[in-house]
């Protein structure tokens, strides 16, 4: 799905080849069958607005949006195992799955950063791409719902992979649910975060209890849980549909 490969693109850090050649790669979504009229409008919209922004500005929003914090986190993995161990099993059988379809990686690529996936799955056919973009669209909901929240059009191009899912999946039932979340990249939240791996390496030396249930305390409601139980997800997905 050539759909894909742009997706994919567009989700990467923006850089000076994007904004120079924005007008092919409009242009080749032309062919994408994949498409309706109405979706190719839509994204060839979002490209044209996207690329006439300075580009400066677009590379601070994007750090802005998907690096302060977790919960716009572009790694797949994050949204379901967060750092425990099952997350490094998750990275081996991803590996796993891309060299048996050919596609080796660089020892700095995560294989789980969505525009690495979206790329590996441009690569299949238009079916497997599909059952590939279908296996994550809870994750992708999530994030269409937390980045509708923020007002950002990123937001447009998580919809259109849903869509092109056929999963069934939408961002909208996901409303209520993030509406009640803290915001995971305010100042306070991310102190917060810096505050708690402090104390973990202090406990580790036998250190703080008390000034860690006092952490514990002030912070309680200042990041909200970013996990997200995909079988439950799923099923509920299944009732709202």
């Amino acid at each position: 799905m050539i759909t894909l490969r742009v997706l994919a693109r567009l989700l990467d850090y923006p850089d000076e080849a994007l904004f120079t050649h924005h007008a092919e790669i409009s242009e080749a979504l032309v062919e994408a069958r994949e498409l309706d009229a109405a979706q190719r409008a839509s994204l060839t919209g979002f490209i044209a607005d996207f690329c006439a922004r300075p580009l400066l500005d677009v590379q601070a929003g994007y750090c802005e949006l998907f690096d302060r914090g977790r919960a716009t986190s572009l790694l797949l993995f994050e949204h379901v195992h967060g750092e425990s161990r099952d997350r490094g099993q998750a990275m081996v059988d991803l590996l796993e799955q891309y060299r048996s379809d050919g596609l080796e990686l660089s020892a700095k690529e995560l294989p789980d950063f969505l525009p690495l996936y979206l790329e590996y799955l441009a690569s299949l056919t238009p079916e497997r791409a599909r059952a590939g973009l279908a296996d994550v669209a809870p994750i992708l909901a999530l994030l269409a719902a937390r980045l509708h929240q923020r007002q950002s059009r990123y937001g447009e191009l998580f919809d259109l992979l849903l869509a092109l899912s056929g999963s069934g999946v939408a961002a909208d039932a996901l409303a209520p649910q993030i509406s009640k979340e803290a915001r995971d990249d305010t100042p306070a939240a991310l102190d917060a975060v810096w505050e708690e791996e402090q104390i973990k390496f202090l406990g580790e030396q036998g250190c703080a209890s008390a000034q860690q249930a006092a952490h514990q305390r002030r912070f309680a409601d200042a990041v909200a849980p970013q996990y997200l139980d995909v079988a439950e997800m799923t099923t509920s997905m299944g009732r709202a549909s």
